[in-house]
């Protein structure tokens, strides 16, 4: 294979990485309310953006969560539509997971988040990455 095939290595190790540090948070047998609880009461007083509740921080965490992951996954397939579509399943994976672990609870709402995020990561790469290294466009150079 020539040098054009090879995945970059920063990327790989980055996927190392962030799936140890994702699955680490994840799958742990903890509820996350009062981090976001947390937050969320720093938001209102701190910063005075009392609009947003804990719903809406939870939603931008699971969102900023999956950014690295579309982009990754994008970058090591060369493909926008497969970085995320990946990312995506993962996160439905995961949600499904969920269910068989004490004080978690699996959420559509965190699958659209997550979707989300990895597009916004998979756009990223597209974007950023293969296009300054010539990959492929969607519709195939044509």
């Amino acid at each position: 294979m020539g040098s054009q095939a090879r995945r970059p290595r920063w990327a790989v190790v980055g996927l190392v990485v962030y799936v140890s540090a994702v699955a680490a948070v994840v799958f742990a047998p903890v509820s996350y309310g009062d981090v976001i609880a947390a937050f969320t009461r720093w938001l209102h007083d701190g910063t005075g953006l009392v609009p947003f509740g804990a719903g809406w921080v939870e939603f931008a965490a699971n969102v900023l969560m999956f950014v690295p992951l579309g982009l990754l996954l994008t970058v090591l397939m060369r493909h926008h539509l497969w970085g995320a579509t990946l990312a995506l399943a993962l996160s439905v994976t995961v949600e499904l997971v969920q269910v068989l672990i004490p004080e978690r609870s699996p959420s559509l709402r965190d699958v659209l988040a997550n979707g989300l995020g990895a597009a916004v990561g998979a756009a990223i790469a597209w974007l950023v990455v293969l296009r300054r290294r010539g990959a492929t466009p969607p519709d195939g150079g044509r």
